[in-house]
């Protein structure tokens, strides 16, 4: 394209005739495809459709063909605007309920957590009353026998009955009882033993409990001696008649001394509050010392004062 300088411009306005009325001019600048400095601007007038020179028709349309790209681009960029407003607004709007519903799960945790605590609070204080009452012995034999190694020595054989009351104090729930094994020792040897069979007590109630307490043919390895029922005591020999001489006193003889005993296991209760999440226990430690004396076969001996309860 040919660059018209300042010069030719004027004189060209100068030469043209005078025309009203006279319409503005507008100038257009383009870059220069022949310059190499860089210097950029050519000047083009126009003062009417007849009066225009050769070029200005395709300037006008080179400069509304960019206009119209930049429309489009203005409106393609407004429309990613408006698409990333409404991505950000879903985002904004998505995001407070994903909170909501998390902040619920966490507070329904805490309640149910804080009202179990109180549901255990309230329920480990009501323990259970445990009360021994007596105990039977049915049957105590002593006779000789051997062990499982062949070693000879005294055999015990015996049967008991011990009665015990239980007492629910709990006024919200049942408890489900159990035991350890229920042992009778003589001289740190086990003699018998039995247990509590598994029950339910519902909340405010209390029940008799019966145990038996059996043992058959324990070895007692010399500590037997004392578990042997003393011998009848013998006859009162007759005087005779003829004879006078001086009276004699035959005093019978003294009663054996009590066999000492042990009885000792644990009660096992525990509470299903709030199903299986809340379940407070209660273990009872009991520990009896038995007087047994031979007399008292088949007797009940009581236990009221001769047991301690210990809470564990």
């Amino acid at each position: 394209m040919h660059t018209k300088t300042d010069s030719e411009v004027t004189s060209l306005a100068a030469s043209s005739p005078t025309r009203s009325p006279r319409r503005p001019a507008y100038y257009v600048q383009s870059p220069s495809r022949d310059s190499h400095d860089g210097e950029k601007t050519a000047t083009s007038f126009h003062s009417s459709p007849m009066g225009s020179p050769p070029h200005s028709h395709s300037s006008s349309s080179r400069f509304s063909k960019i206009n119209g790209s930049k429309r489009k681009e203005n409106k393609q960029f407004a429309m990613i605007e408006e698409e990333g407003l409404l991505d950000d607004g879903d985002r904004q709007q998505g995001l407070p309920r994903r909170c909501y519903v998390l902040a619920f799960i966490v507070g329904f945790a805490l309640l149910f957590a804080f009202f179990s605590l109180i549901l255990y609070g309230a329920a480990k204080p009501q323990k259970p009353k445990i009360s021994v009452k007596s105990i039977t012995f049915e049957q105590l034999k002593v006779q000789a026998g051997q062990d499982a190694g062949g070693i000879g020595t005294d055999m015990i054989t015996m049967n008991a009955t011990l009665r015990m009351m239980y007492r629910n104090t709990g006024t919200f729930f049942g408890v489900h009882v159990t035991s350890s094994p229920i042992d009778l020792s003589f001289s740190q040897i086990t003699i018998g033993s039995g247990t509590i069979k598994k029950f339910y007590q519902s909340r405010k109630s209390q029940r008799t409990v019966i145990v038996n307490v059996i043992g058959d043919k324990t070895p007692l390895y010399g500590s037997g001696s004392t578990l042997v029922p003393p011998p009848p005591p013998a006859p009162i020999p007759t005087k005779p008649k003829k004879k006078k001489g001086p009276i004699v006193i035959i005093e019978p003889p003294a009663p054996p001394a009590p066999v000492p005993m042990r009885l000792n296991f644990t009660v096992r209760s525990r509470a299903y509050v709030l199903g299986k999440l809340v379940q407070p226990k209660f273990y009872k430690r009991i520990v009896c010392l038995i007087n047994f004396e031979h007399k008292k076969l088949s007797k009940h001996i009581p236990l009221t004062t001769n047991c301690t309860v210990t809470s564990i």
